[in-house]
């Protein structure tokens, strides 16, 4: 929540918090005292139920996790438990899974459509928490924050002392013809001034992987570079841009003529790229023949590519 951030706690130079009791934490706990500030209706510190909450999270553990979210929810810091799920989707979950929208779903009807400390909001609050539970754990993105940030920190070091880095990015230098030199196409200075266009990018930094186009994609990869007419593409180029990157080296580049093998095998790849070729100008007779015969929908007609 946007709010959220001006209720964290903050420590005082002794220890102490100094933070302020939202109107809606306020009141008696479950024992009919006067709640203190930052207490939970259970007669909890709401730092402490917080973090219980987030280290349930890491360990997968339903019950504890679903607890701290119903606590915190009821005792009026619906707010702190939001953003604090929101944070773990990030800090603590595996990077793409689907419960980051899940979270924000049930945040979204606890807090617009139901009051978050009644019933309503409080379902929501415990449905969150165990998909968050529920979701692979992993501190991959805060691992990796920290292992870069560090690196960033030797590599300033050693430049200032004029030494090599112990450790660097994992990119090095990042320069053309380097290991990743297929990112140096046209969208950038060093490419542009190489003239790598059209070209270089379909040949070069087009290539998808480790699963490749599909069939359907592509046959339309080769259809479309060999009509364009401002590009020329040899047989090998059609093979090289639909080939599958390398899993083990995905930014390797696929081998051509006699680097595969013996001139026999150079021969019989040209042969067979001749034949892909063959068969790509045949794809495109018959798509243009079934154009000749019906207009009914000409949607995405490989034609279009032509004019």
């Amino acid at each position: 929540m946007a709010d959220g951030d001006d209720r964290q706690a903050t420590f005082g130079s002794d220890g102490s918090l100094e933070t302020d009791t939202t109107p809606d934490a306020t009141g008696e706990n479950d024992f009919g005292e006067s709640k203190e500030p930052n207490e939970t209706d259970g007669g909890y510190s709401r730092y402490v139920v917080s973090s219980l909450l987030q280290k349930a999270v890491r360990r997968s553990d339903e019950e504890i996790a679903a607890w701290a979210a119903w606590e915190l929810a009821r005792s009026g810091y619906a707010w702190n438990l939001w953003d604090r799920l929101n944070l773990y989707v990030v800090e603590d979950l595996r990077a793409g899974s689907e419960v980051a929208l899940t979270i924000e779903r049930y945040e979204e009807l606890a807090t617009e459509r139901w009051d978050p400390a009644e019933w309503k909001g409080r379902l929501c609050a415990i449905h969150a928490a165990l998909a968050a539970a529920r979701a692979r754990s992993t501190r991959e993105a805060s691992n990796a924050d920290a292992y870069f940030s560090a690196v960033a920190e030797v590599r300033a070091e050693a430049r200032e002392r004029g030494e090599e880095p112990a450790h660097d990015f994992p990119v090095g230098d990042l320069e053309p013809e380097g290991p990743y030199d297929a990112v140096f196409d046209g969208h950038t200075g060093e490419g542009a001034r190489r003239d790598r266009g059209t070209h270089f990018f379909k040949t070069h930094g087009g290539r998808v992987g480790p699963e490749g186009e599909d069939e359907q994609s592509a046959r339309w990869q080769r259809l479309a570079m060999r009509l364009d007419d401002e590009t020329d593409y040899s047989p090998a180029d059609l093979d090289r841009a639909v080939e599958p990157v390398d899993p083990d080296n995905p930014w390797g580049e696929p081998s051509t003529g006699t680097e595969r093998g013996s001139p026999d095998d150079a021969d019989d790849d040209a042969a067979d790229a001749d034949d892909d070729a063959d068969d790509a100008d045949d794809d495109a007779d018959d798509d243009a023949d079934a154009d000749d015969q019906t207009d009914s929908d000409r949607t995405g007609s490989l034609t279009d590519f032509s004019e």
